[in-house]
C-alpha cells in the first residue's frame, strides 16, 4: 500500500509539539524522579493535560475532543515519554484503549456518558483483556459473562491492567466469553464496566520494574453486574473490538518508544559535551560520537514509521502491518537507547540521581505491552502472506 504523507508537520502540529514539550519539561520533569521513587499517581497533571486538550486530541469536538487525529496524539505522546513514560502511558492507555473503542463501537448514549468526560481529562478509562493465564491470545479468555434478569453478570480475573484503580478511573472495557460461536470456538463480547459496579474489585497495585507512577493492577470480577446496555458493540464482536483497538494502541506505544529514545539521546548529548576524560569532552571521541550519531539515525527512522502508521489511520486506511512495524522497531530501539545512555553516562548513569535508571527500567515493557515483539513479527509475517 502506498500513501503520500509528509514528515513535515503542519503549523498546528508544530505548535502542539512545542506546547507539550514546554509543559512536560516545566511541570512533569522536575517531579518525575520523585513520582517514580514513591509510586505517586499524578492526578492533577492528568487533569491539566485534559485542560490543554491532550486527553482528547483524536476525538471529535462533539465528544469533548479536538478532532486533531492520531498523528497529533503520537506527537504528544512522544513529547511526554521524552520526559516521563509513566505519564505518557497513562495518557496513551486512556485515549487509545479507553476512549478509542467507545468512539469506534459505542452507541451515542455510551459516548456521551463515558467518552466526553474522558476526552476532557475529567476521567480516565481502561481496557481489560489480558488474564493471568493468557496474554496476546484473545481466544484463551476464561472470564465469562451471562445474562440474568436483564443484566450481565461477569466472573473472572484480568491481569496487568492500566488505569483501573485511580481516583480518576471511570470505567474498564472488559472482554468476556458470552457463549459459543461453534463447538470449541468461544463467542467473545465486550462490556463497559463502571469502576463502581457491584462485584468489581481492583486489587492492590503491582510492584513493577518500571512505570512506577502509572497505575497497574489485577482486577477481580465476582458476580459483577452491569446493565444490558453495557455491551460495547454487537454481541460476539469482542475479538474485533480488541484487535481493532490494538492498531491505535500500538501506534501510541511506538510513539512512546521514540520519545523515550529521544530523551536518552538528549541526556547523552548533554553529558558527552560536559564530561571530560583525558583532557577533553568525551563527545570528541569517535566511540561516543558515532554511537550517538547512529542512535539519532535510528530515532529518525522510528519516528517516520510512527508517522506513516498514524497517517494511514487518520486516512481511514488499514494500518495493522504498519502499526506493528512501528511498534516493533520503536520499542526495541527504546531498549537500545536506554542501554546506550547508560554506557555513555558511565558510573553516573547507574546512580538514581540521574534520569537514566528510570529510562532504563521504563524501556523494556514497551517490547511487551500491546503485543510482544514476537507477536508483532507474527502479525507482520502474516500480512506479508507467509504461512506462520
Amino acid at each position: 500500500m502506498v500513501l503520500d504523507f509528509s514528515l513535515e508537520l503542519s503549523e498546528d502540529q508544530r505548535a502542539l509539539k512545542q506546547t507539550v514539550r514546554e509543559y512536560a519539561e516545566a511541570e512533569i520533569g522536575p517531579h518525575a524522579a520523585e513520582w517514580d521513587r514513591t509510586a505517586f499517581f499524578p492526578s492533577s497533571t492528568i487533569r491539566q493535560l485534559g485542560v490543554l486538550g491532550v486527553m482528547g486530541l483524536p476525538f471529535p469536538e462533539e465528544y469533548g475532543g479536538l478532532g486533531a487525529g492520531t498523528l497529533s496524539m503520537a506527537i504528544a505522546l512522544e513529547e511526554l515519554a521524552r520526559v516521563d513514560s509513566s505519564v505518557a502511558i497513562t495518557v496513551a492507555a486512556s485515549v487509545s484503549l479507553g476512549g478509542a473503542p467507545l468512539l469506534m463501537f459505542g452507541t451515542e448514549a455510551q459516548k456521551q456518558r463515558w467518552l466526553v468526560p474522558l476526552a476532557k481529562g475529567e476521567t480516565i478509562g481502561a481496557f481489560a483483556s489480558t488474564e493471568p493465564s493468557m496474554g496476546s491470545d484473545v481466544q484463551g479468555l476464561e472470564t465469562k459473562a451471562s445474562q440474568d434478569n436483564g443484566e450481565w453478570v461477569i466472573n473472572g480475573t484480568k491481569a496487568y491492567i492500566t488505569n483501573a484503580g485511580t481516583e480518576l478511573s471511570s470505567f474498564v472495557t472488559t472482554t468476556a466469553i458470552t457463549g459459543e460461536r461453534a463447538p470449541g470456538k468461544p463467542e467473545v463480547s465486550t462490556f463497559i464496566v463502571p469502576v463502581d459496579a457491584p462485584g468489581f474489585a481492583p486489587q492492590r497495585p503491582y510492584e513493577k520494574m518500571g512505570w512506577h507512577a502509572s497505575d497497574t493492577r489485577e482486577l477481580a470480577y465476582q458476580d459483577c453486574r452491569v446493565p444490558a446496555d453495557a455491551l460495547l458493540g454487537e454481541r460476539g464482536a469482542g475479538a474485533r473490538v480488541f484487535l481493532t483497538t490494538l492498531d491505535g494502541g500500538r501506534i501510541g506505544v511506538a510513539a512512546m518508544g521514540v520519545g523515550l529514545a529521544q530523551g536518552c539521546l538528549d541526556h547523552s548529548v548533554r553529558w558527552a559535551n560536559q564530561r571530560c576524560a583525558f583532557g577533553q569532552p568525551i563527545a570528541r571521541y569517535q566511540a561516543v560520537s558515532f554511537e550517538l550519531a547512529d542512535l539519532k539515525t535510528r530515532i529518525d527512522a522510528a519516528r517516520a514509521l510512527v508517522y506513516r502508521a498514524a497517517a494511514l489511520k487518520d486516512a481511514g486506511k488499514q494500518c495493522t502491518e504498519q502499526a506493528a512495524e512501528a511498534k516493533l522497531f520503536a520499542s526495541e530501539l527504546a531498549v537500545h537507547a536506554a542501554n546506550v545512555a547508560m554506557q555513555v553516562h558511565g558510573g553516573y548513569g547507574y546512580m538514581e540521581e540521574s534520569a537514566i535508571p528510570r529510562y532504563y527500567r521504563d524501556a523494556k515493557i514497551l517490547t511487551i505491552g500491546e503485543g510482544t515483539s514476537e507477536i508483532l513479527k507474527l502479525v507482520i509475517a502474516r500480512q506479508m502472506g507467509l504461512s506462520v
